[in-house]
């Protein structure tokens, strides 16, 4: 039986970070961490404000949410983090650096959509162009697998443990 992977789900806000991340953690029989959790209140203001974070805001998020892949290292786990841009992913795996990505992508229409239906979340749709003007796609030399969000949650789950378990 191969080592259970630490999966990063990754993507713009509304992908279904929130979703996807409990349901593949479930489907894989490891725990899951909600990144948002490791945000500091400063960042949690100024996101519910409208303000897109700066990489100076990100680089303590990162870094926790790194030690906490970091120890689940050889155990497996998944937590959601956005993770859009390279130097993002590379800062994670400097703390972990056996991580994997699921990257959630969709159709920016069917995106906006999703967000404006969910309720208490405090990313307002007004930062979905900034989060798109950010997100760097997995590149060849990244683990990792982009997985479609078009589809219920479960069969985006179904999708993205199969793309995991194709990878080497």
């Amino acid at each position: 039986m191969s080592t259970p992977k630490v999966v990063v789900v990754m993507g713009v806000a509304g992908t279904g970070k929130t979703t996807i991340g409990p349901l593949l953690a479930a489907r894989l029989g490891v725990p899951y961490a909600e990144g948002d959790d490791f945000h500091p209140p400063a960042n949690i203001a100024k996101m519910s404000a409208g303000t897109p974070l700066t990489d100076d805001d990100r680089w303590p998020w990162l870094d926790a949410i790194g030690s906490w892949a970091h120890g689940r290292a050889g155990l497996g786990g998944v937590v959601s983090c956005s993770a859009l841009k390279r130097s993002y992913r590379d800062r994670l795996r400097a703390e972990a650096p056996g991580v994997v990505f699921v990257h959630l992508a969709g159709d920016r229409a069917l995106i906006e959509d999703r967000m404006s239906h969910r309720q208490g979340h405090f990313m307002p749709t007004a930062l979905l162009d900034s989060q798109f003007g950010t997100l760097q796609p997995l590149q060849e030399d990244e683990a990792g697998v982009a997985v479609d969000v078009s589809g219920s949650p479960e069969e985006i789950t179904a999708r993205a443990a199969k793309a995991l378990a194709e990878l080497p």
